[in-house]
């Protein structure tokens, strides 16, 4: 597979074509978390987990509290999809609803014992998957890839969060 590489500095009227696929950077972020969830599958069935509920125990167990709406957004899942994964691991014992203290309408999704022992888990897997993706990138390099993608990640947020 060739790596185009653009000419110079990307300007506004360059086409995909003339940027190129290794030039442009929402093709090479989808390749990479792509090739993650990929990686980490046979892990996440080995757990009886989907993508979507290995997310959903990873934002629970960093953010507790979410709503559905909240939680689709961290997690990456469409609602739909976060509807029918919260019912499954409601009824398996991951997680549980509660109302809102200020609003009794909202329902606030938190992990349960198990949910936690059940991330905890998957958690060394998930970890070994992040530092191969980072194999070779010393700690600074790491540092500023990551600050950069905060800020991409504000600067597409008009209609989340």
């Amino acid at each position: 597979m060739a790596e185009d590489q653009a000419d110079g500095p990307l300007r506004a009227d360059q086409t995909l074509g003339e940027i190129g696929l290794w030039q442009f950077a929402p093709y090479l972020m989808n390749r990479i978390m792509g090739r993650y969830n990929a990686n980490l599958q046979a892990a996440l069935r080995a757990q009886s987990l989907t993508t979507a509920k290995m997310r959903t125990l990873a934002v629970l167990a960093v953010v507790p509290g979410l709503t559905i709406n909240e939680l689709s957004v961290y997690a990456v899942t469409e609602q739909s999809t976060m509807s029918r994964t919260l019912e499954a691991m409601e009824k398996a014992g991951l997680i549980r609803r509660q109302a809102r203290d200020t609003d009794a309408r909202v329902r606030e999704i938190y992990l349960t014992e198990m949910g936690r022992a059940e991330f905890d888990a998957v958690w060394p897997t998930m970890h070994a998957r992040y530092e191969e993706m980072f194999a070779g990138i010393d700690d600074a390099e790491r540092a500023a890839f990551v600050g950069t993608l905060q800020k991409v990640l504000r600067n597409v947020r008009l209609h989340d969060l």
